[in-house]
């Protein structure tokens, strides 16, 4: 439900601007607002989860989550989308940790790495129908009705979560309210920052104080919120930048395909969603493959391979225009993204007690999110200067700043080679990040040592004791 909503936010790009006179700075915070709300707050999230119940947090955030995907069917006003997308933010951000915490507790060692690639292969899936069924909705009626996808799969998640999944919760813990007040102004102001590109001295310092506080507060608590010492474990650290790192990727295929498809290469919103389903098919088969192959090599090579591959994809895209040589370049960026994601996921989530899962879930999301944040901002200005600086200077404004504009004054040509040079520049850009990410992971990645589990309290799907028969049929 997550992936469709932003990948389908993307699609509609286009119909925001034309059909609501949503501007482009009303475009950007439509998709930053959801981003602050969801980063800002996944640690307190993930922290809430682990000590009142992983599955009670994802119903809820479901419910919140649905409920604010129907107010932005309602809306007229490009703030009131904003609004209505900050409160989506809030439930994804109760919803995310407790996906990968719940299936911590549910399956041991010997199956978590099937776990994570079939949670990994479901987010794909996401990608695959997003597009599609955000296309036809697009091309047939108006834009707010691709919020409504959210609504019924939304009612589905939970009826499946309450009869399907075990309650799992770690009692003794203890909630840290000063290290959530430090964690949600100091990630909202980080987070900010990374996705305005305003360099607001304040703001800078705001994100830079509360973070410090935090980490030294932390570090005094008997049961911090965030076990610091896992920064220590160098699988953990490793894994964490590679995420980071792989998600940039991700984040910058996105942000430069939808346009490019839709604007240069004259494709619908449906034709430009089936267009990126080569990617994510290619991902998918590939997170099975990972799998096989995880018994036999390590998640250093698989991540490091992977990421190779994505930066070769990347290549491909720097160095050609036109469909078909960009369908190489998707499936070469898929297959590596689903041979590095299950091994980069499971050595993150390997490296974490149980009894910390939710706030170990939750730290591997907000890696995510800065991940894309940082592709939305560094992409994003990468693209915006060198399209800039490729248009003529004598040419209206509004056509010099985004294709959209070129398109808008009947600069099409100009626009449509501006942006592919645009987004040549900023394939390169990725393919750099990839290979860091594959040289970090060379680096710093170990063999994984045991970890000791804390406890961990287990309930069956009708709220029953651990211990109790319900519990056993679980």
């Amino acid at each position: 439900m997550l992936v469709v909503d932003n990948t389908v936010l993307n699609l509609a790009i286009p119909s925001l601007n034309q059909e609501m006179g949503a501007t482009p700075s009303d475009i950007q915070w439509i998709i930053d607002a959801y981003v602050l709300a969801f980063a800002g707050l996944l640690l307190t999230a993930g922290s809430l989860s682990d000590k009142y119940g992983r599955r009670r947090f994802l119903v809820i955030g479901l419910v919140f989550f649905g409920g604010a995907s129907l107010l932005a069917v309602l809306v007229t006003e490009p703030w009131q989308l904003i609004a209505a997308r900050f409160l989506m933010g809030v439930g994804g951000s109760l919803v995310m940790p407790s996906t990968l915490s719940i299936l911590m507790t549910v399956f041991d060692e010997t199956e978590r790495r099937k776990a994570m690639a079939a949670w990994s292969a479901v987010a794909l899936v996401g990608l695959v129908s997003g597009p599609t069924l955000g296309g036809l909705l697009l091309e047939n009626y108006w834009w707010g009705s691709v919020f409504l996808l959210n609504i019924p799969v939304a009612a589905i998640a939970i009826v499946a979560a309450l009869v399907l999944m075990p309650e799992s919760r770690s009692p003794a813990r203890r909630i840290d309210p000063v290290g959530v007040v430090l964690s949600i102004v100091g990630l909202t102001a980080a987070v900010y920052v990374v996705i305005e590109r305003d360099w607001n001295i304040g703001v800078i310092a705001l994100a830079v104080l509360a973070l410090g506080a935090f980490v030294v507060w932390e570090r005094r608590q008997e049961e911090p919120m965030l076990p610091l010492h896992l920064f220590a474990n160098r699988n953990f650290s490793g894994a964490s930048f590679s995420i980071l790192l792989m998600s940039f990727g991700a984040g910058a295929v996105m942000l430069m395909l939808t346009q490019y498809l839709q604007f240069v290469l004259g494709y619908g919103e449906m034709q430009a969603g089936l267009a990126m389903l080569p990617y994510a098919v290619a991902a998918a088969v590939f997170n099975g493959v990972g799998v096989g192959l995880g018994k036999r090599l390590s998640n250093r090579v698989l991540i490091c391979s992977g990421l190779l591959f994505m930066a070769g994809g990347f290549a491909v895209m720097a160095l050609t225009t036109g469909y078909l040589p960009l369908l190489t370049g998707l499936v070469i960026m898929g297959v590596g993204g689903g041979l590095a994601g299950p091994s980069a996921y499971a050595s993150l989530m390997g490296a974490i007690p149980v009894d910390h899962a939710g706030v170990g879930s939750a730290l591997n999301d907000t890696v995510q999110q800065v991940g894309m944040a940082l592709s939305i901002a560094i992409l994003g200005s990468v693209l915006a200067g060198k399209y800039t600086a490729e248009m003529p200077a004598d040419l209206p404004a509004g056509a010099r700043e985004s294709i959209g504009g070129a398109h808008a004054a009947g600069l099409t040509e100009a626009g449509n080679q501006a942006f592919t040079s645009a987004m040549h520049l900023g394939s390169w850009v990725g393919a750099a990040f990839c290979v860091a990410a594959a040289l970090l992971a060379l680096t710093v990645l170990r063999p994984p040592v045991p970890t000791a589990a804390g406890p961990v309290l287990a309930d069956g799907p009708d709220g029953s004791p651990a211990g109790s028969p319900a519990d056993s049929r679980v």
